[in-house]
C-alpha cells in the first residue's frame, strides 16, 4: 500500500467516493491550472468568509468611532501585537531575568521573522505589514479549513465549516496583528496534506507551525502519529516519505525550545520563561477552579470571561461529538492535544478562547448538521445570527474588555 493510499485509510469510504466524484476545477491541467481550479472550487467559501469578516470589521469601526477610538491601532498595534513588533525590530532577550510577564522569549519566532522580512521590501510601517500579513494568512487559513471539510464531507460542508469558523466569538483576532491566522493556515494545510498522503508537505507545514505558536506541538503530534500509523500499514520499502514526515513535524517546536535553553543557559530555559508568565501545565486544575468560581461563586463576572468559559465548555463537548463521529485520527489528535494544552494550562484565563481558534475540526459536527438541514432559509437565519453575534462579541472584546483578547 502506498503512503497516499494509507492516508486515505483515515477517510471513510463514503467520503472518499464523494471526493473522487467531485470535479477538479473544470478540467484544468498543469500546476497553475489545478491551483486556479482549486481556488474557483473554494470561491464560495472564501467569498462568504470575506463577507462575514467585513461585517465584523464594519461593526467594530462604527462602535470604535462612536467611542473615539481608532480601528487601526486596535487591530495592528495592541497587546501581543506590540510584543511581536518589538521582537521584529530588536530581537529577543538574551537572559531569563526575574520580572513577571516581561520576557519576550515566550513568543515564538515565525510571525515576527515574517514581519521583519516583509517590512524590508514592503511599504508602510511594520505594524501595517503585520496586520496585512495576518489578513492574508486568514484567507489561506479559510481555504485550508474549506479544503479539509470539502475532502471529508463535500463542498457544501466545507463551505459551511469555513463560515462557522469565521463566526466564532473571538474571530476578530483573525484580522489582528496576532499569530492565530498564520498558525491556523499552517495547521489546516498540514492536516489536509496528511489526509491527501503528502507526508513531505505535512511534515514541513507542521514544522513551521511549531515555530509559530506553542500549540504547534498539537500539529506535530497529529502528523507524527498519522505517519507512524502509515508506516505500520505500508511495505518496508515504501515507508521513507512517512518517516520523513514523522521526523520533520516536531522539529520546529523542538528547535525553538532548544534555542531558548541555549540562549538563557539552562536546559529548561523555555519552561522557565513560561513560569515567569505564570503559565504551567497542571492538568486542568486551574481551569476547573476558575469555572467553578465563575459559575457558582462570583457575583459579577465580566461578560468577556463568561464568553471565554462558554467557548471552553462548548469546545470540550464538541470534541466528544467528534469522537462519536469517528473523525479521522489526525484531526482527533490535533484537537485533543490542543485542548489538553489549553485547558490543562494554569496560565492566564482570558485568552484561552483565542488559543482554541485554530481548532476548526471541532466545528465539523456543526457544519455537517447545517449541511444536512432541509431548510436553506433556516440555515441562512442561523448563519446571519452567528455573524451578528460574532461582530458584537469582537467589538466587545476589543472596545469594552480592558485586557488582551
Amino acid at each position: 500500500m502506498s503512503p497516499a493510499a494509507t492516508a486515505h485509510a483515515f477517510v471513510p469510504a463514503s467520503r472518499r467516493a464523494r471526493s473522487r466524484n467531485r470535479p477538479a476545477g473544470g478540467g484544468a491541467s498543469g500546476p497553475h491550472g489545478r491551483l486556479l481550479g482549486a481556488l474557483r472550487h473554494a470561491g464560495p467559501a472564501l467569498t462568504a468568509y470575506l463577507a462575514v469578516r467585513l461585517c465584523g470589521l464594519l461593526v467594530l469601526a462604527r462602535l470604535a468611532h462612536a467611542q473615539g477610538h481608532g480601528v487601526w491601532p486596535t487591530l495592528a498595534a495592541s497587546w501581543d501585537s506590540n510584543w511581536y513588533l518589538e521582537i521584529a525590530a530588536d530581537g529577543y532577550a538574551d537572559a531569563l531575568g526575574t520580572r513577571v510577564n516581561d520576557n519576550n522569549l515566550a513568543f515564538f519566532p515565525l510571525y515576527p521573522l515574517l514581519v521583519r522580512a516583509l517590512s524590508a521590501i514592503a511599504p508602510g510601517s511594520p505594524a501595517s505589514v503585520g496586520l496585512l500579513l495576518s489578513v492574508g494568512c486568514s484567507f489561506a487559513a479559510a481555504w485550508g479549513v474549506f479544503a479539509v471539510g470539502d475532502r471529508l464531507y463535500g463542498r457544501r460542508a466545507g463551505t459551511l465549516l469555513t463560515v462557522v469558523w469565521a463566526t466564532l466569538p473571538v474571530a476578530a483576532v483573525q484580522w489582528m496583528g496576532y499569530t492565530e491566522s498564520l498558525f491556523t493556515a499552517l495547521s489546516a494545510w498540514a492536516l489536509y496534506a496528511v489526509l491527501a498522503g503528502g507526508w513531505g508537505w505535512a511534515g514541513a507545514l507542521a514544522c513551521l507551525a511549531g515555530l509559530a505558536r506553542p500549540t504547534g506541538i498539537a500539529v506535530a503530534a497529529a502528523v507524527t502519529c498519522a505517519a507512524l500509523l502509515s508506516c505500520r500499514r505500508t511495505p518496508r520499502g515504501r515507508r521513507a516519505p512517512a518517516v520523513v514526515g514523522a521526523v520533520t513535524a516536531p522539529l520546529g517546536w523542538l528547535a525553538y525550545v532548544a534555542w531558548v535553553g541555549l540562549r538563557v543557559g539552562r536546559w529548561d530555559g523555555y519552561f522557565a520563561v513560561q513560569r515567569l508568565w505564570k503559565n504551567e501545565w497542571d492538568g486542568g486544575r486551574a481551569t476547573l477552579l476558575e469555572l467553578r468560581q465563575q459559575l457558582l461563586y462570583a457575583g459579577r463576572t465580566p461578560l468577556f470571561l463568561l464568553l471565554v468559559s462558554a467557548v471552553l465548555i462548548v469546545s470540550a463537548v464538541l470534541f466528544l461529538l467528534c469522537l462519536a463521529d469517528r473523525q479521522p485520527l489526525p484531526l482527533l489528535v490535533f484537537t485533543g492535544v490542543l485542548l489538553l494544552v489549553v485547558l490543562g494550562s494554569a496560565g492566564v484565563y482570558f485568552p484561552r478562547a483565542r488559543f482554541l481558534l485554530p481548532g476548526f475540526p471541532l466545528l465539523l459536527p456543526a457544519a455537517r448538521a447545517l449541511a444536512a438541514a432541509r431548510s436553506p432559509a433556516a440555515v441562512g437565519v442561523v448563519l446571519a445570527a452567528a455573524t451578528l453575534l460574532s461582530a458584537w462579541a469582537g467589538a466587545h472584546m476589543l472596545l469594552v474588555w480592558h485586557g488582551p483578547p
